[in-house]
């Protein structure tokens, strides 16, 4: 006989932890007890040293979907000769360092119940301690009934009976719920409740008829309308003002995928996951859904029903529908039934239910890149993001992230925290977002930062922010530069520290060390050693939405006025002869115009000249258009010259000398920042780190990874965090703990 005690750290509380080791400790006749502490779980056990064994193997295992080990401490104790093992209840607040959960889609088991079992029959808000909504409920932690918006209805007898038994696997399930004590679905019209037996069969007739509704979701609400329908989707573009963005598309099941779209074998697993994402996948040829949906794209992001409202809904539907996220342009994803009415009047119906969501939270959204992941949205399911430091703070920091695609992040003790996706913060209603959304994780852990990490753009949202808190609070400040927070990202992800390193951190835009806008950066140990050839912006921000205004500025910079009219090209039949004239004085005098070394702005510059799109209406849409004409066959490439660290590619000999297609301009950018990173990572013997927004381009980073792994080059890219602006949050507070660790300030 022997006792062991166990501490252990991660994602152990709230996810069936502890009725978890009680079962398998009953199992093995083990002695003892477990229970919640400030850090995780402690659990000690009493028995024959060859049924620890065991328990040891199967803890790791059988463990519980939803839980995450991250340490496991493990010594030898006196023995107590103790005869049950028990679950022990914990007084004390269960910390503040506990981790949250990310919400999870509904299990087969509680599936299954709503199938048959009466009290769960057809009911839509179905869950247990292994599935079901999580960060979208919680007030703060410990994550107890009484700290979610579940405190309002009380458990019936039945529910009860299985929250407090260890053995159900709803034990301390805190939104345990039944159609006899729960929350309640309901269907509206703008002018009122519609009472009716079946809701999911008759919103199901809804959408047949060509109606668009609002459905409330774990972490929003849905703007729903059948995918099949032309007409209907045309119409929802109008009334969103979204002209080409592409809708994602939720289907019955992974075979009505299929239909649709080319599925790998790790893309079914992320489509099939219990994170359920909406996973971006290569379409068929197929009239199977409106070519409306992802207009002049071969690709479409499909997902799986997450919760029982949605399987309830698709027992009553053969065709995927629409399920876009219920917003305004630039602002969070709707919430209330109220702020449905108000802000999107168009949609005819309303689903909703009287369970608040008090952290909104939108869905993922990856694709697979070289059988990997590549998480493009990090949220429902994926968030909040949990990364460990191999050492331990003696600070507390917050790291406010970048204005667009922004997320925060916090690091305390040895643990940081990366917040879901909280969007671009160019309104008020997204800035408010921002704050809630930091106030809610400063309420999680009790959290009050020493330090703030913010942008070097002076014009950020975040970091006027940062600037303000410091004159009412007196914190210290931090700045970290935007292209070495997008390399620190993918330090942090695998935890590098200070090793040495080529990093390659391309995209759309970023404040520089020299105060000009940068984004097409190549760094050898955190120094800047190459960078594109600055660019104009004709306008300033309104070049970022007119690619023709980057493609007319490197005209500008090589032909006269008078040349220029004469040149038979798209992107100066894009503009009026009157247009023509005023921008070429602007160049000429600098009149809002700022230089750019980026790469995102090389890729408008090709979409303009190839006439795929002279004016976007999303962000990346150029970079969406040009993958899309991407030809593997083709090896054609744009020549370019590398002098005092500055790259220059000749964009201008092979547009005007040769009548080049659409697909052939598209092919030859890709394939020539290809070998531009081949060629300035072969001077160095240094691993390799690939980030920002350009490497979310899959079919560049495909082809760069695949001469990488034949060169056999070691090289890192996220996988775990967005190669976008959301991962900036993270690099920031990455670097900073770093330095914090070295001792390099106080």
């Amino acid at each position: 006989m022997i006792r062991y005690e166990y501490n252990i750290y991660g994602i152990v509380q709230g996810v069936g932890f502890r009725p978890f080791i009680y079962k398998l400790a009953t199992e093995l006749n083990l002695k003892g007890y477990v229970l919640n502490n400030p850090q995780g779980v402690k659990i000690e056990l009493e028995g024959k040293v060859q049924d620890i064994e065991l328990f040891d193997k199967r803890l790791i295992d059988e463990l519980p979907p939803l839980a995450h080990i991250d340490i496991l401490k493990k010594h030898p104790i006196d023995i107590q000769s103790s005869n049950l093992f028990e679950i022990i209840e914990t007084k004390s607040n269960s910390s503040k360092t506990t981790l949250v959960s990310p919400d999870i889609k509904v299990c087969d088991e509680c599936l299954a119940d709503i199938e048959k079992k009466k009290k769960y029959k057809n009911y839509f808000a179905t869950n247990c301690t292994n599935c079901g909504p999580r960060y979208s409920i919680i007030n703060t932690v410990p994550y107890d009934r009484y700290n979610t918006s579940m405190d309002k209805f009380t458990m019936c007898e039945s529910c009860e009976s299985e929250y407090k038994d260890p053995l159900n696997r709803r034990y301390h399930a805190q939104p345990i719920s039944c159609n006899n004590c729960g929350p309640k679905i309901t269907l509206h019209t703008k002018q009122q409740q519609i009472n009716i037996d079946n809701i999911y069969k008759y919103t199901a007739k809804l959408i047949k008829e060509g109606k668009i509704l609002a459905i409330k979701g774990i972490g929003g609400f849905h703007i729903i309308c059948d995918a099949t329908n032309n007409q209907v989707i045309q119409k929802l573009r109008m009334y969103k003002n979204r002209p080409a963005k592409p809708f994602a598309i939720m289907c019955k099941n992974i075979k009505q995928i299929k239909s649709l779209a080319k599925v790998s074998a790790k893309e079914e697993q992320l489509l099939s996951s219990k994170e359920t994402p909406i996973v971006v996948l290569d379409k068929k040829q197929t009239q199977l859904i409106s070519e409306d949906v992802a207009p002049k794209l071969n690709k479409i992001g499909c997902f799986l029903p997450y919760t029982p409202l949605h399987f309830l809904l698709f027992q009553h539907l053969d065709t995927p529908i629409v399920a876009t996220s219920a917003n305004l342009g630039g602002e969070p994803i709707i919430t209330t039934k109220e702020d449905i009415e108000k802000k999107l009047p168009f949609c005819e119906y309303i689903v909703d239910f009287n369970r608040e969501i008090i952290n909104a939270v939108d869905d993922s959204l990856v694709q697979v890149v070289n059988n990997k992941t590549s998480i493009l949205r990090l949220s429902r399911g994926l968030a909040p993001k949990v990364f460990k430091l191999p050492f331990k703070l003696n600070k507390k920091l917050l790291a406010v992230g970048a204005n667009a695609k922004n997320t925060i992040s916090l690091a305390f003790e040895d643990t940081i925290i990366v917040s879901p996706y909280i969007g671009d913060l160019n309104s008020i209603v997204a800035f408010e977002f921002f704050e809630r959304t930091l106030e809610t994780f400063k309420r999680f852990y009790e959290f009050e930062p020493d330090i703030i990490i913010h942008d070097l753009h002076p014009n950020y949202e975040t970091t006027k922010w940062a600037k303000k808190y410091k004159e009412q609070q007196d914190k210290k400040l931090i700045e970290v530069q935007h292209h070495l927070a997008h390399i620190y990202a993918v330090k942090a992800e695998y935890n590098l520290q200070n090793k040495e390193y080529i990093g390659f951190s391309f995209d759309g835009t970023g404040y520089g060390l020299d105060g000009t806008l940068w984004g097409g950066e190549i760094f050898i140990n955190d120094i800047r050693r190459y960078h594109f050839k600055p660019i104009k912006l004709l306008g300033g921000a309104k070049a970022i939405k007119e690619p023709r205004r980057v493609a007319l500025a490197i005209l500008f910079d090589k032909f006269s006025l008078e040349e220029i009219l004469t040149l038979d090209l798209p992107t100066i039949k894009a503009f009026s002869k009157s247009e023509l004239k005023l921008l070429y004085q602007s160049y000429k005098k600098s009149i809002n115009c700022f230089d750019t070394s980026s790469v995102g702005r090389v890729f408008d510059a090709i979409a303009s000249f190839a006439d795929l799109s002279q004016v976007i209406s999303y962000e990346g849409e150029s970079g969406l258009l040009i993958e899309n004409q991407y030809n593997p066959i083709c090896k054609k490439s744009f020549s370019y010259t590398i002098e005092d660290g500055i790259i220059d590619i000749d964009i201008l000999t092979s547009v005007l000398k040769n009548s080049l297609t659409q697909n052939e301009l598209s092919t030859m950018l890709i394939n020539t920042l290809h070998n531009i990173l081949l060629d300035i990572s072969k001077e160095y013997n240094l691993d390799i780190i690939l980030t920002g927004g350009v490497f979310q381009n899959k079919t560049l980073l495909e082809i760069v990874c695949n001469s990488l792994n034949k060169s056999k080059r070691k090289y890192y890219t996220t996988t775990s965090i967005p190669a976008n602006d959301s991962g900036i949050s993270l690099g920031q507070i990455y670097k900073t703990a770093l330095e914090l660790n070295k001792n390099k300030f106080i």
